[in-house]
């Protein structure tokens, strides 16, 4: 997982800026740890979502190894491409080289940012909505609603078991040092949340398997539909098709429409698909609703 780091140009950028040895291989050994802290992260989601999505999480997380030893070698040759005043003193310092490598650095840390925006990624996989159009649609949701589920199990038993005995000392699955420590959290909560998972929390799951179930149906509803021919709606300039076979409604126009019809697809979710060539948002009866009303078809 890891990719090459230039030592070498890291240790000139090093001495550029200051007077201490550079300690060999710490660049390296930098890049490598926030790579290692990554992969546990990669490594805790996978235990929270399904195997479905593994192999993104193992994509996003070479993405990040890839782009983070290609920041740090920039900045490092960014780094060696002029030296610190402090390092070769104010006589016929090069004040334009070092403005464009001030400015370089500003560049740099702005895709640092970025870069790590890719553990914000890793942290959301598998937390939103399913798309119903992935192969494996079904089993991603069957799979949430399962382990909503034993959540939401576990955690009215561990309600029962406080309420009965005042700890969760001998709850199947706790350590005696797990339950001791909940039991402290517990105490020190507000008294209307003072059970191991308060009613909120609770109706949150019970709302969440609700929620994924009616992904299930509507699933169900659009494979109904797959078989079928696409239903095509005609309008002066073009036609609406129900494409039910990538679960959108799109909008072909015989002509580039004007501004204003443009603005109004794209303040209603609508977006430009290249490859249909097509104005096209998710198929659902609010997008039929939408497309007629833009359009001006009674």
């Amino acid at each position: 997982m890891y990719y090459p780091i230039d030592e070498t140009t890291a240790r000139r950028a090093h001495e550029m800026m200051s007077m201490r040895d550079y300690t060999p291989g710490s660049t390296t050994a930098e890049y490598r740890r926030m790579v290692d802290q990554a992969a546990a992260l990669v490594e805790r989601q996978k235990q929270k979502v399904s195997p479905f999505y593994h192999d993104k999480l193992d994509a996003l997380l070479d993405r990040y190894a890839r782009r983070m030893a290609q920041w740090t070698n920039d900045h490092s040759r960014n780094g060696a491409s002029c030296p610190s005043i402090l390092i070769c003193g104010g006589a016929n310092f090069p004040t334009r080289k070092k403005e464009r490598q001030n400015a370089r650095d500003s560049a740099l840390w702005k895709e640092y940012e970025e870069i790590q925006g890719i553990l914000d990624k890793i942290r959301s996989i598998g937390t939103g909505p399913v798309d119903l159009t992935d192969p494996h649609a079904r089993e991603m949701l069957e799979d949430r609603i399962r382990r909503l589920q034993e959540r939401l199990d576990r955690g009215k038993k561990m309600n029962a078991h406080f309420r009965k005995h005042k700890t969760l000392l001998g709850f199947p699955g706790l350590s005696d040092d797990e339950a001791d420590a909940l039991d402290k959290d517990i105490a020190a909560g507000p008294s209307w949340a003072r059970v191991p998972c308060p009613d909120f929390e609770l109706a949150s799951l019970r709302n969440k398997i609700k929620t994924a179930q009616k992904r299930l149906t509507d699933l169900d509803n659009l494979e109904a539909r797959q078989d079928q021919p696409a239903a095509e709606e005609a309008f002066p300039g073009g036609r609406i098709v129900q494409n039910a076979e990538e679960n959108r409604l799109q909008i072909l126009f015989d002509e580039i429409p004007g501004e204003d019809v443009r603005s109004a697809l794209k303040s209603h979710g609508f977006r430009w698909s290249p490859k249909n060539k097509a104005w096209q948002r998710q198929l659902t009866q609010n997008a039929r609703y939408d497309a007629r009303r833009i359009l001006g078809i009674a």
